[in-house]
């Protein structure tokens, strides 16, 4: 096990050595005629990137002071956005760089009326007719004078003050080796732009708040009288050193503009402790539902001390369901732990949860991860809710979550049981989505009796 853990963490270091050095080629070193201070600043730039990035991700999972993980989460966690899409966006130029370079030598061997050259052709045929050397003169005999060349109309003119001129240049664009330069750095250029602009607005998009996300859902065994009742879903909220107060507020407002019937927390409300976060999440206690806000566990509250944090929310007024139900007038509510807590001892219980209920009546289960829908298939759920996929966050981190998780995002059937799962309210990590925005989700419920 130690072994193989040795040659994965060998693997993935290979991989980040790798990029970065390309990265650090296409933009600093390619892009300067010689060494010099601006690929040494440039090489600087991407390695103290990392420092902050790895600080900050060591320094939130270690406790440490709570101002430190502010000083080094802004600046750490958007490298690491920046660096995904810094090498994306110079792989994407790679496509780019030969066109351009093909483009600025036709406009060259156009401008100097020369044939353009063959594919594959050597420098010296590259060199356009205007500025080939002229036909050499056959070698003289020996002890024979050689005299200059003469132009077939008549004697040479005088030469100009200064000795020889050299012949003029033809009207090109680039020389060769300055064409190079020139492309590596307009793909460079634009490669850089391409991803600030991508890391910006994607980080606008999280700070701004989250959208609202509307979904009927049709319950078979919901009652007429429920028709239409709207559950509001927020999952992976994630407060922290980037995430703070201001952000938890604006969710509460967004979730509480749609005037929800119930509210569903369905877990990674935090990352770090009570002690460090309860300012942050204080406005939590504003939240209004007519039957009450509910709350369950994610992975990141057993990062950040689940006990402590289920008591304060408590506090807040939300009601935790920790494998617990509650018959609400129309359907059961009910809510496991996450999967997490079971390292703790705390893992979901869905006979404790589910086991001695009606199943003539609906049921609506919280619980944090898409891949619990099988055992709630199992114990006859209607409809679970959850979230922890931030829809993929980072494009293309959606592939590799869709591969982890039975359902990436929105609403699936399997078999009787219907799954739906929020994109998430914030951020992990870097507070920056990038085709997956975030959402708040008012979920209503339909009857088929209605």
């Amino acid at each position: 096990m130690v072994v193989v853990f040795a040659l994965v963490a060998l693997a993935v270091v290979s991989v980040l050595v790798t990029s970065n050095w390309y990265v650090w080629r296409r933009l600093f070193r390619d892009t300067t005629a010689g060494p010099g201070p601006v690929r040494r600043v440039g090489g600087a730039v991407i390695a103290g990137g990392w420092v902050l990035a790895v600080g900050a991700l060591v320094a939130e999972r270690a406790g440490a002071p709570f101002w430190l993980q502010q000083v080094l989460a802004w600046p750490g966690f958007l490298w690491l956005a920046l660096s995904i899409y810094l090498l994306l966006a110079l792989l994407a130029g790679e496509v780019v760089r030969p066109l351009l370079r093909r483009f600025l030598e036709r406009r060259a061997v156009r401008r100097s009326g020369a044939r353009p050259p063959r594919p594959g052709a050597t420098d010296q045929e590259r060199i356009p007719a205007a500025t080939a050397p002229a036909e050499q003169a056959e070698p003289a005999e020996p002890g024979r004078a050689t005299e200059p060349p003469r132009s077939p109309g008549g004697p040479q003119p005088p030469e100009a003050p200064g000795g020889p001129q050299p012949p003029e240049e033809p009207d090109s664009p680039l020389a060769l080796p300055s064409r190079r330069l020139f492309v590596s750095r307009v793909v460079a250029g634009a490669a850089a732009a391409a991803a600030v602009g991508t890391v910006g607005y994607g980080t606008y998009g999280v700070l701004n708040g989250p959208s609202v996300k509307r979904v009927t859902v049709p319950l078979a065994k919901l009652p007429r009288a429920a028709h239409g009742y709207r559950i509001a879903v927020v999952s992976d909220i994630h407060l922290g050193p980037v995430l703070g107060r201001g952000f938890a507020q604006k969710v509460v407002d967004t979730i509480n503009s749609t005037q929800p019937d119930l509210i569903a927390v369905v877990g990674d409300l935090v990352d770090g402790s009570v002690k460090d976060l309860g300012p942050a999440a204080a406005p939590l206690a504003g939240l209004r539902a007519r039957d009450g806000a509910y709350f369950v566990t994610g992975n990141h509250e057993y990062f950040s001390g689940a006990e402590q944090w289920v008591e304060e929310v408590r506090r807040l007024g939300l009601l935790p369901l920790e494998n617990a139900r509650t018959e609400l007038r129309h359907f059961d509510l009910a809510g496991v732990n996450d999967v997490a807590g079971e390292e703790e001892g705390q893992g979901p219980d869905y006979a404790k949860a589910l086991g001695d209920r009606d199943r003539a009546r609906a049921c609506v289960l919280l619980a944090h991860q898409p891949v619990q829908i099988h055992d709630a298939v199992d114990h006859g759920v209607d409809l679970q809710l959850s979230g922890h996929t931030h829809g993929g966050q980072l494009w293309p981190g959606n592939l590799i979550a869709g591969a982890a998780n039975p359902t990436l995002a929105g609403l699936e059937r399997y078999g009787d049981t219907q799954l739906y799962v929020s994109r998430g309210a914030g951020a992990w990590g870097p507070p920056t989505r990038v085709g997956a925005e975030s959402d708040v989700t008012v979920i209503e419920l339909a009857s088929r009796q209605a």
